[in-house]
């Protein structure tokens, strides 16, 4: 294409704000009925049978919801099946045993593929040695191990004799997985000995054992040997190799444990109001229902796709859509270990040509990524096996939206931009990709069966485009069922706001802050605790964010408030100086989009911003370097480095900013 036709297509998308499913998109699509959203609404909650009828089953439910005991919801209650049977045995009994399950791309460009046989084989084998060291049914196991084929197949053999797994994040410090396990009262744990991280050897086992150290009670401790020789170590008491335990147990037969829909499938730490991490509890039934259905009707999962999803398994997103929803539906996914930009910035989409990988799921934050380091490198790659993309974890803007669409899609594969948390268990509001049309910068309307809705400090419906609250009326088959060992702040913390308890009606608090527009299409602005108080206005910080990514030359942005003042945090695009002329640019934008109560008072620039290893922006460490709090463990971000350059880009920026005042 010629620079003039460039710059045509440009503009063009820069003033399109819908988009339609391409017809021949629509054409193989799973779900394609437009009546969809009524059916679901004129039969609920019967209408979830379609999502549990994706599934095999002991023994069939007989009551869709139980809901005498809310906010205590229960889904097929009656019903009995085993995840791991669902994930794996009927495809191997369907005749797909020598179809991929896993294809792994480890950090040093180490590659393995895992058969549906294969897969079966392993958990087996790793089912029968845990159950050998004691691991009964509903006993607990924490797995602290990073993208490794042993994290889902520990995952499917912990489901396979029915103890509830839970998986703690590689990147966390040996006190935070002591304090989720002594939380959990642990016994049973599985890590490794270490990882690479950009090439170098990382001693993970040395943290674990810290962790077990200050545990009161002893623990059995599964040790995968991912590094060889590259990082030499010894088992202590009550320490097993992982790969000498499969190797004595293979061949082994481990017979699925039934278990009711209502046992727990897994426990997920997540963040608190307090600081103090929530033990989340999922349930077999419900959770394994709805993140089958929405892989199916949402990514349009197939059995003979090959399937990626860049999130960590340590997060929600990886359990629903790298390890629960693909493979119950008979797929191949792709787990991959190292960075985006590792060892160079056209991995991924070498990877996806590689694999013909069909279905894309990744985060607005890596996609910014993308934009900065430039349309030439996707451009080297052969990117038609591509038919669908979504986003996750945070809003995207249509300034990412369209350039996903444009050099990643090649205008021909519809994005569904999804919200959903780790308490909701699978995807809430987003398009159907098969039926939808897409708004860029807008999740979508709520998926069908599910009743979300933006309200005031009132609880009433808030008028079109103006901010409120995020609730969800009705109860959904994928929820927690309640925090571990806390149903009172299960409570306090989701079904408080917005409810009488007296007159049976709870409704579901998401603790995030969102508008609708005529047409029902919701935009998240991030977290309520994200509202940026303004004077007497309350402003998201997702919409002073997006006003200034709309900058030309702005890759990132972050905006956080010390009480005073508002500071953004930002990090320009390939080509691009921080300096006087962009900052002018940016205080105009967010002057123009919101007003002048939202420019910031101060205009931070930096290569990059502070992200975890899932590639969150860290805004609460953002926060506590602009008001100079201690910073504590920062060992859980990809980029440490870039702490201590904000401090002094921020301190050189406040010079600046009294020596114009004076």
């Amino acid at each position: 294409m010629d620079d003039g036709a460039d710059v045509e297509l440009a503009a063009w998308l820069e003033n399109r704000t819908t988009f339609e499913p391409p017809a021949s998109f629509v054409e193989q699509a799973n779900v394609t009925d437009p009546d969809i959203y009524e059916a679901f609404e004129e039969n609920w909650p019967d209408c979830w049978e379609r999502a549990a009828d994706l599934l095999d089953w002991r023994r069939q439910w007989d009551t869709v919801l139980d809901d005498s005991d809310a906010p205590q919801y229960e889904w097929f209650a009656d019903g009995q099946l085993n995840a791991a049977e669902n994930c794996i045995d009927r495809h191997v009994e369907a005749g797909r045993k020598n179809q991929a399950a896993i294809r792994w791309v480890g950090k040093r460009g180490e590659t393995e593929t895992y058969t549906y046989g294969d897969l079966k084989r392993e958990t087996e084998a790793f089912a029968a040695a845990l159950r050998d060291l004691g691991v009964g049914e509903d006993d607990l196991v924490t797995l602290y191990l990073p993208m490794i084929p042993e994290l889902p197949i520990a995952m499917l053999a912990c489901a396979r004799i029915g103890a509830p797994h839970s998986v703690v994040f590689a990147g966390f410090s040996a006190n935070a997985l002591e304090t989720r396990m002594r939380n959990a009262e642990a016994s049973y744990l599985v890590t490794c000995d270490g990882y690479y991280r950009r090439g170098d050897a990382l001693n993970h086992k040395g943290k674990a054992d810290r962790a077990v150290r200050n545990l009161d009670w002893d623990v059995e401790t599964v040790v995968v040997d991912r590094l060889g020789g590259g990082l030499p170590h010894s088992l202590g008491d009550g320490q097993y190799d992982y790969g000498t335990l499969v190797d004595d147990y293979w061949g082994e037969s481990v017979e699925p444990v039934v278990r009711d829909a209502e046992d727990d499938l897994f426990v997920m730490y997540t963040s608190g109001t307090t600081g103090e991490p929530k033990a989340v509890r999922h349930t077999t039934g419900g959770y394994l229902a709805q993140a089958a259905w929405t892989s199916h009707a949402v990514l349009d999962i197939k059995p003979d796709d090959t399937y990626w999803c860049s999130a960590d398994i340590g997060w929600i997103t990886g359990h629903s859509y790298i390890v629960y929803g693909p493979l119950a539906l008979g797929s191949t996914t792709v787990i991959y270990e190292e960075t985006p930009d590792y060892p160079e910035k056209s991995r991924i989409w070498e990877l996806i040509e590689r694999y013909e990988v069909s279905v894309f799921y990744t985060a607005p934050t890596a996609i910014r990524a993308f934009m900065k380091w430039g349309k030439e490198h996707p451009d080297e790659h052969d990117l038609s096996s591509l038919r669908l993309l979504g986003t996750v974890g945070e809003s995207i803007n249509p300034k990412a939206w369209k350039w996903y669409y444009e050099h990643i899609g090649n205008e021909s594969c519809p994005i569904v931009d999804t919200w959903w948390q780790t308490e909701t268990g699978g995807m809430m509001i987003t398009t159907l990709p098969g039926v939808s049309t897409m708004k860029p910068g807008s999740a979508g309307q709520p998926l069908p069966g599910i009743d979300a809705k933006v309200v005031g400090e009132d609880g009433e419906k808030v008028d079109p485009g103006e901010a409120g609250y995020l609730v969800v009326d009705r109860p959904w088959p994928g929820m927690l069922r309640g925090l571990a060992g806390s149903d009172e702040r299960f409570v306090d913390e989701y079904w408080q706001p917005f409810s009488d308890p007296d007159d049976g009606e709870w409704v579901y608090f998401s603790g995030d802050s969102a508008k609708v527009d005529e047409d029902g299409y919701i935009t998240l602005l991030g977290r309520v605790d994200d509202v940026i108080p303004l004077g007497d206005f309350r402003i998201g910080a997702m919409e002073i964010e997006s006003a200034i990514v709309g900058v030309k030359g702005i890759a990132e942005a972050a905006v956080v408030t010390t009480g005073s003042e508002l500071l953004a945090y930002v990090s320009t695009e390939r080509g691009y100086t921080g300096d006087a002329v962009l900052r002018r640019r940016v205080v105009d934008a967010v002057e123009d989009d919101i007003g002048e109560v939202a420019v910031p008072d101060h205009v931070v620039f930096a290569p990059e911003l502070p992200k975890t290893r899932s590639g969150k922006i860290m805004r609460r460490l953002l926060e506590d370097i602009a008001t100079g709090e201690e910073l504590g463990d920062i060992s859980a971000l990809r980029n440490p480095e870039t702490v201590g350059e904000l401090r002094a880009r921020l301190a050189g920026e406040t010079r600046s900013y009294l020596e114009s005042e004076n």
